[in-house]
């Protein structure tokens, strides 16, 4: 073979090799969006590297966007955690952590890909020298990559360092945009644990970060479902006009979990589950679910209507939090077929532990739309099932018609947004049981995502991921409305601390939850939808 066959031969095998990792593989993660474009030149930095959601969430998520082709190459990881180790040891753990919990089979050749462009620096958060040494990586990837200088830092680790992190990456210059660079910080939650130390926190991040750089995470909007809440509502004309208090009776949100706190006792004793769950997950469901159309699905439009909303929240205080709000903790019973123990027999649980495993609010917006309809909330541990779904229940119709018929009742039309662990949408609605005479039976119209789009292995995060990356901030949420979160359940967190509950436990592993809860409705003439599986 002569040289200029030898060399025309290694070009295209180049070039193949290249299509080949641009391809995606069969039963990969792939954004179902043909006109989704890669994101442009940049390095990924992950505080808390050698962590657990990084291992588990973050490099999946990143080898997912890989596979669907919307990574650059000219794309870079960078680690920065304490654990010592170096670059080599940890592309080694990489390639370890994507063969254990990536969420399809790997291909080995794009985890070399990925391998080769990452890299580590180790050191604490708080020394202003680990942070000398990560710019100096990120000098080495803008050269070798040709990253262009652009970072997101994604703040993977414990919340008391959020703030000092922030600080230190402003003081080491790599948070500073110049000419076209951009450089963003995503923060995990919680963000604060009440609305004071929310506050703080924001201010703290607004010295060394603009809020336009500043990208606050809730993975539970990186769900399908819940991001179709918005083409749901406003691209069919058919249920906007009926989303309003004169055709709705009420709005369930729902988050059950099957398990218990597992190994994260120590944390959830301190939290409890109106602190985990509800000022961030729920309430954005909630302003998803009740915001007005926005103007356009431009990142500030979306995000100043759903901050409208929860502006708009009557608030709780004094008595209203006795009868508007609920609190459980599971005692020992069956989940399945399996006995669990207590909340009070868990590792790392206060042997009298006063914690709650389980919170239900009645909330009410005071706006037209939402007038008189009140929003319950319920969110706990060792539940029935685990499931999150918004249900919404329209108004009976009036029963005028069918009074000369053997109907003695009409079941309302409910409308179930699930969001896991099926994502989908069912319509519940009446019809005529066949026969002679007039009865009515209930029928539902399901639409399951795997079903009519197939099943997309992901991990919630790949969207967030790249939009973060793309700059756009919709699904992100700003600082004035985890503040208006807080604001709601703060005055919750302060009766419960004044009041020590006295019954707990007061709902046993495996139940439906505490029957307090069934009360908070029953007032109202109401009753939950069952928690099971669909």
């Amino acid at each position: 073979m002569t040289p200029d066959a030898m060399h025309a031969t290694d070009l295209h095998q180049h070039i193949q090799t290249a299509l080949d990792l641009t391809q995606p593989k069969s039963g990969a993660y792939c954004m179902p969006d043909h006109s989704a474009a890669p994101v442009g030149p940049c390095a990924v930095v992950i505080f808390g590297a050698a962590g657990d959601l990084t291992k588990r969430k973050l490099l999946p998520s990143l080898y997912n966007l890989a596979s669907c082709r919307l990574l650059p190459d000219s794309f870079a990881i960078v680690g920065f955690a304490r654990t010592e180790m170096d670059t080599a040891t940890y592309r080694e753990k990489l390639r370890q952590d994507l063969a254990a919990h990536a969420t399809s089979e790997v291909d080995p050749a794009l985890v070399q890909h990925l391998v080769d462009r990452s890299y580590y620096v180790s050191g604490s958060f708080e020394d202003p020298e680990a942070y000398e040494r990560l710019a100096e990586m990120l000098r080495h990837v803008d050269q070798t990559h040709g990253t262009l200088g652009n970072y997101l830092h994604y703040l993977a680790i414990a919340p008391n360092y959020f703030a000092e992190a922030a600080r230190q990456l402003y003081h080491a210059g790599l948070v500073r945009e110049r000419d076209a660079q951009w450089r963003r910080v995503i923060v995990e939650k919680p963000l604060g644990t009440d609305l004071e130390s929310a506050q703080a926190l924001n201010a703290e991040l607004r010295k060394v970060l603009t809020e336009s750089q500043t990208y606050r995470i809730d993975h539970y909007l990186g769900k399908e479902t819940v991001q179709n809440l918005l083409v749901f509502r406003f691209g069919n004309g058919m249920f906007e006009p009926t989303w309003n208090r004169r055709y709705i009776d009420h709005v369930q949100i729902t988050v059950a979990e099957s398990l218990g706190v597992e190994a994260r006792g120590g944390y959830y004793d301190e939290a409890g589950a109106l602190r985990d769950m509800i000022p961030n997950h729920m309430l954005q469901l909630l302003s998803l679910c009740a915001m007005e159309p926005p103007t356009s699905f431009a990142a500030e439009a979306v995000r100043e209507e759903k901050a409208k909303v929860l502006r708009s929240i009557q608030p709780l205080s004094g008595e209203r939090v006795l009868t508007h709000a609920v609190r459980g903790q599971y005692g020992p019973g069956r989940v399945g077929t399996e006995t669990v123990p207590g909340y009070r027999q868990e590792p790392r649980v206060k042997e009298r532990s006063n914690t709650e495993t389980y919170a239900a609010l009645r909330l009410s917006i005071d706006n037209w739309r939402w007038a008189d309809v009140p929003f319950y909330l319920r969110t706990g541990k060792r539940l029935a099932a685990r499931t999150s779904e918004i249900a919404i229940q329209f108004r009976r119709p009036p029963l005028t018609l069918f009074r000369d018929t053997p109907v003695e009742k009409l079941a309302p039309n409910q409308l179930i947004v699930r969001i896991q662990p099926e994502e989908g949408i069912s319509l519940r609605f009446g019809a005529k049981i066949p026969g002679p005479s007039v009865r009515v039976g209930p029928v539902a119209m399901d639409f399951r995502y795997r079903d009519h789009f197939g099943l997309t292995p992901s991990t919630g995060y790949e969207t967030l991921l790249y939009d973060c990356m793309k700059g756009d901030a919709t699904l992100f949420q700003r600082a004035d409305t985890i503040e208006a979160g807080w604001g709601i359940v703060t005055p919750v967190l302060e009766v419960w601390k004044a009041l020590p509950a006295r019954n707990f436990p007061n709902y046993a592993a495996g139940s439906q939850g505490p029957v307090e809860a069934d009360e908070l409705l029953a007032r109202d003439g109401r009753k939950w939808r069952p928690i099971e599986l669909p």
